[in-house]
């Protein structure tokens, strides 16, 4: 008798807390307006949890079936509301600090199937040839079907130096295949550059805190020792960051007051995110973007945004498509709920929700295969042939072989260089990025 009325209090107070937790996150005008249906509802899993108690074979933890049902619930929503436990919500926390022991790769559910969005540069992950779009069917023999996010993320970080086993199914080969990767303390750099006689290759990584800080410096330091003529701004692979670093990046090369992104919420509110005046600008160098599957989220905000006010183009291959907007709200117990709360739109007010940024110019992933067996034959190649006034002068200005072979292993990179040298040639700039949108 004494554990029935034990029961049935932990019932009312499973009642309690997930009431609380319905209404603190805004949903009380429509919750009340069906009140009887509800709780009828939550009447119906307080009576589940006092059940399990009463007659599940073994003993059970009151908080576990609780944090259990919330992670049901959320995880019934879409693939990137979750749960945290105050431990994982730790984990969560870490994401943001730019440090952290791990493989260097971001993952997402796609399909129901934990899959790469993106391995990061410098790398376990891209030491192991890991790529964006392999699937991960085992983390250490453990299937990862049914597994959340945050509980892969905790599975594959450890202390540096030790090992895990990831099992990956990859498109185009017939058998999943196991990779061994050794845990490393993850310092993510968000800026890289090299320069191809004028043009300035720009890699940007992820948007992590002070990630436009690097990019600013990283162009000043480049335009002190070259006459740069064009950017192209590389964003391949880079699964995004936070949203206030890639307006900061807009900011770069959109004039103030343009709108970058606007979410809406479930009432129809929009929320403009817009340029700032940040201390340096680009407004008219021609540039180019590059994307592919695994440029995802604040990547796709600055690529939407320059591509909307004719700014850039975007060339590549098609983006991966997250436009929503997740908050995270903590919770009394130092664990956290992750929900979706928004959905995000391009300047034009185009959603890329599930379909991602369509490039301007799609290049599949590839390589330039030269043939050289054939033979050159011109003027130069003549015998003491008269050396033209202008030949020395363009000689210099021909790629080196290492150069040459850089950009005939990247076919994207490739053809980017030879649309930007066309837009350089004939004047091409931002002046269209005047072009109005509300």
């Amino acid at each position: 008798m004494e554990r029935r009325k034990g029961l049935i209090i932990k019932s009312i107070v499973t009642v309690v807390v997930l009431a609380i937790i319905i209404s603190s996150i805004s949903l009380s005008t429509k919750l009340y307006a069906g009140k009887d249906s509800t709780y009828q509802h939550l009447d119906n899993l307080a009576k589940a949890i006092a059940i399990i108690e009463e007659n599940y074979v073994t003993d059970v933890d009151l908080q576990k079936l609780v944090y259990g049902a919330i992670q049901g619930m959320l995880t019934e929503l879409d693939p990137h509301s979750s749960f945290l436990s105050p431990e994982l919500y730790e984990e969560f926390k870490v994401e943001t600090e730019g440090e952290f022991g791990g493989l260097g790769i971001t993952i997402s559910i796609k399909d129901n199937l934990l899959t790469i969005i993106a391995p990061l540069e410098d790398t376990p992950a891209t030491k192991a040839g890991l790529k964006s779009g392999d699937i991960i069917v085992k983390i250490d023999d453990i299937a990862t079907s049914g597994m959340t996010l945050e509980e892969a993320v905790k599975k594959m970080r450890g202390e540096p130096k030790t090992q895990v086993k990831l099992t990956i199914f990859r498109n185009g080969q017939e058998k999943p295949f196991d990779v061994v990767l050794t845990r490393e303390i993850i310092k993510i750099k968000s800026v890289k550059t090299e320069m191809y006689n004028d043009i300035a290759y720009i890699r940007l990584i992820q948007f992590k805190n002070k990630s436009t800080e690097e990019l600013i410096t990283a162009i000043k330091d480049l335009k002190k020792k070259h006459n740069i003529t064009g950017i192209i701004l590389d964003l391949r692979n880079n699964p995004g960051g936070l949203l206030s670093e890639a307006i900061r990046t807009s900011s770069i090369f959109l004039e103030r007051g343009k709108t970058v992104v606007f979410t809406k919420d479930r009432n129809n509110t929009e929320q403009h995110f817009k340029t700032e005046n940040v201390y340096y600008k680009l407004l008219d160098i021609p540039m180019v973007i590059l994307v592919n599957g695994g440029s995802a989220s604040a990547s796709e905000i600055v690529a939407g945004a320059m591509q909307d006010y004719k700014r850039s183009l975007i060339v590549g291959s098609q983006t991966f498509g997250k436009a929503s907007v997740q908050t995270v709200i903590p919770m009394p117990d130092k664990s956290a709920i992750k929900l979706t709360t928004a959905l995000y739109y391009t300047p034009k007010g185009r959603s890329i929700q599930g379909i991602g940024i369509k490039p301007d110019v799609m290049v599949p992933e590839g390589k330039i295969v030269v043939d050289e067996s054939g033979q050159t034959f011109n003027e130069r190649t003549l015998e003491k042939h008269i050396i033209g006034e202008n030949e020395k002068s363009q000689q210099q200005i021909f790629l080196d072989n290492k150069t040459k072979t850089s950009l005939y292993k990247d076919l994207q990179l490739n053809i980017a260089m030879e649309i930007l040298k066309g837009l350089i040639a004939y004047g091409g700039s931002a002046k269209s990025s005047k072009e109005k949108i509300q």
